[in-house]
Order: structure tokens, then C-alpha cells, then sequence
């Protein structure tokens, strides 16, 4: 919903660096509440299960990496500070429904070996359940209400992104599949009969019906060689494949068209809402990290190795041009005999004369040659 590099150097030009001996184990502090190093690992882990062991990352790209998922917890944290502060937080009870609607999608002692299996860490995932849930309530409940759409907008939305809700020529089919052609060809003559595909499941106990919706240009060669000249209502012969047998019925035909306005609110509104919540979010992010006191662990900020060598060559460059300086001076004062010529009318190069020598360990510019 918003531009991470953007928040990241946000982030790290504000916060202060952590290094004491009483933060081990803890990677930052948001207005002193701590964010734990075995929350940026237990992050690092999920994010990176399925590449797992297939390289081994830099210690440059692993502070960048993570860096970003410590951001997140950073942002994560201030939306539950923000939530505390308008008695509005993530409750011991809302924890555990959502912590059961979630454990009721798997079979019983199925979610617990599945942590096992995949070392999570439970007390880790509850707090990310935590952050996960604020972030929804901090979305609907905060930011929401504060967001109006005009219907002028809408409109003016409708009619620039006029393209976004043309919709191709679009085929509604029946598929109906079976292990056998005589199976198949039963199957469709009853439900051309009766429209009734449910009931074909339970005269022919082998047949399979699905509805697909798709359009015409995405047909495949099969499908498109086979729906040639069938009319809506009637049906395909029977096509073979190394799956089995199937047959095409078509039930609707709907021509390209162009969604009327009323048709495409709901999908400008959408859009609408979506810009104005991420609008929305980095206006409160801007003024809540520019309040928020921060300090992250100095490992975790951007190196500042190349930055030090910057300095460094800066600093050799001044002290030659200073050297530089001080020399031309005392050349200057020192009597040569000779008299001044015009710059104009010296010749390119003079081989009698002799290029003035310059201190040791002053960078000659003619060559490039230093200390």
C-alpha cells in the first residue's frame, strides 16, 4: 500500500542508533517499546522459506532485506500504538477468534504439527497475528471514515480510465466430462433436456459438470475448433484428450461491450478507494514517525564504509589544494629575473624552459601523479 524505499529512508533519517548493552536481543524501539531480533528473524524466515538454501546473501543484501522487514515492524508498531491511544487496540479477544477461525481450517492437531513441521515459533506468529489484525482495524475503522467519494470523481474517474472496463467478447460454457463418449454424450443430451446440471452428478455418478466463463480470444485451439458453429444452447460433439472425454456446451454468448456507469462503480470506487487510503496512510506514516521517537540497532543501518572513504579522499584533496596554494604563494614572492609575458602570447610548449618544480607530496595536476 506504500512505497517501502521511500518509508525506509524516511525511517532511517530519523531514528537514532541503538548499540547498549541492555538492548540485546532487541533490534529497535518505537516510543520504548521494543521490536525483537526474533521477530525480524521469524519475518525473514516466511519471507524467505522458499528460496531457502538456494544462495547465500551478502551481508550487504541481508542488511538491506533486512532492514525492509524491520521497516515493516516499524510501521506495524506505530499502527498498534495508534489504535492503544484511541482505545481502539487489538484485544486478548480478538487474538483468539481470529487465532480459531484459523485453526478451524485445519483438521484437529493438524495446525500444531504444521508449526512443528515448519519451526514457527507460536508466540512469534501470534504477534504478527496481532500486527496483521491491526493493520486491517487500522485500515477500516481509522482511516476509512475519513475518506468521502464524490460522484464527480466517479465520473471523472469513468471517463479517463474509459478503457479499463471495456470487456471482450466473452463465452459462458458448460464442460462436461466422463470416462467414456457414450457416458458423455448421455450426460449432455439430459442436461440439453432438462437444464439441470446438478442432477447429472446423480444419474451418471462418473459424469463432472463446471461453468467457465472465458473469453473468446484466450479460447484454445481445441476449444475454438470444436464452439465453431455452435449456436447458444447447443452443445460440441465429444472431444477426446489423455484425461478422458468432454463436451462443450454453450450457454450463453455476450458481445464486447463497454460497462455503463452504473454497471462500473463499484469497480471505480474500488480504484478510488484504494488511491485515497494509500494517500491517506502516508499522510498519518509522515506525521507519526515525525513524532515517534526510534532508535535502531547500528547494525542494521545502512553501511557507511563508502561514505567514511568519501571523507577521507575529501579531506587528501583539501590538504593538496591547500599545499597547492601555499607553494604558488611563495613562488610568486620569489624574485626570477625574468619578465612577466602575456599568457596570449606564450607559445604552446618551450623546451629551454624548465616546468617549475612543486614541494614533495603535492599533487602535480599536469600528470595526475600524487604522494
Amino acid at each position: 500500500m506504500f512505497k517501502r524505499s521511500f518509508i525506509y529512508l524516511m525511517l532511517m533519517l530519523l531514528v537514532g542508533c541503538s548499540g547498549n548493552a541492555d538492548d540485546m536481543g532487541i533490534v529497535a524501539r518505537v516510543n520504548g517499546s521494543p521490536i525483537y531480533l526474533s521477530q525480524l528473524e521469524f519475518q525473514y524466515d516466511q519471507f524467505q522459506s522458499d528460496t531457502a538454501g538456494a544462495y547465500v546473501p551478502s551481508v550487504e543484501k541481508l542488511r538491506t532485506e533486512y532492514g525492509d522487514i524491520l521497516t515493516e515492524l516499524i510501521i506495524q508498531e506505530l499502527v498498534v500504538q495508534e489504535l492503544n491511544g484511541q482505545d481502539i487496540g487489538i484485544t486478548d479477544h480478538d487474538l483468539l477468534k481470529a487465532e480459531e477461525e484459523v485453526r478451524a481450517d485445519y483438521p484437529d492437531g493438524a495446525f500444531d504439527q504444521m508449526l512443528i513441521e515448519e519451526c514457527i515459533d507460536l508466540k512469534a506468529w501470534r504477534v504478527q497475528l496481532r500486527n496483521y489484525l491491526a493493520m486491517q482495524k487500522f485500515y477500516h475503522q481509522v482511516l476509512r471514515p475519513q475518506i468521502k467519494i464524490d460522484y464527480k470523481e466517479a465520473q471523472e474517474y469513468y471517463r479517463e480510465h474509459i478503457s479499463d472496463f471495456y470487456l471482450p467478447e466473452s463465452l459462458r460454457i458448460l464442460v462436461v466430462r466422463g470416462p467414456s463418449r457414450e457416458i458423455v454424450e448421455r450426460a449432455v443430451e439430459k442436461y440439453l433436456a432438462e437444464k439441470d446440471q446438478v442432477n447429472l452428478a446423480t444419474v451418471f455418478g462418473e459424469v463432472e459438470t463446471r461453468e467457465v466463463v472465458v473469453r473468446e480470444g484466450r479460447l484454445s485451439a481445441a476449444w475454438k475448433s470444436a464452439l465453431a458453429g455452435v449456436q447458444q444452447g447447443q452443445s460440441s460433439g465429444v472431444l477426446t484428450d489423455r484425461f478422458g472425454f468432454e463436451a462443450l456446451v454453450l450457454q450463453e454468448r455476450s458481445p464486447a461491450k463497454v460497462l455503463a456507469p452504473a454497471q462500473a462503480y463499484p469497480l471505480v470506487e474500488k480504484a478510488l478507494l484504494e488511491s485515497k487510503l494509500r494517500d491517506a496512510f502516508a499522510a498519518w506514516l509522515g506525521k507519526a514517525v515525525a513524532s515517534a521517537e526510534i532508535t535502531v540497532s547500528s547494525h542494521l543501518l545502512p553501511s557507511r564504509e563508502g561514505a567514511g572513504d568519501k571523507v577521507s579522499d575529501d579531506a587528501d584533496t583539501r590538504h593538496q589544494e591547500e599545499m597547492r596554494d601555499e607553494a604558488a604563494r611563495e613562488s610568486a614572492q620569489e624574485p626570477t629575473g625574468d619578465s612577466v609575458q602575456d599568457p596570449a602570447q606564450e607559445s604552446p610548449q618551450d623546451s629551454s624552459q624548465e616546468p617549475a618544480s612543486l614541494p614533495d607530496g603535492v599533487m602535480d595536476d599536469a600528470n595526475g601523479t600524487g604522494i
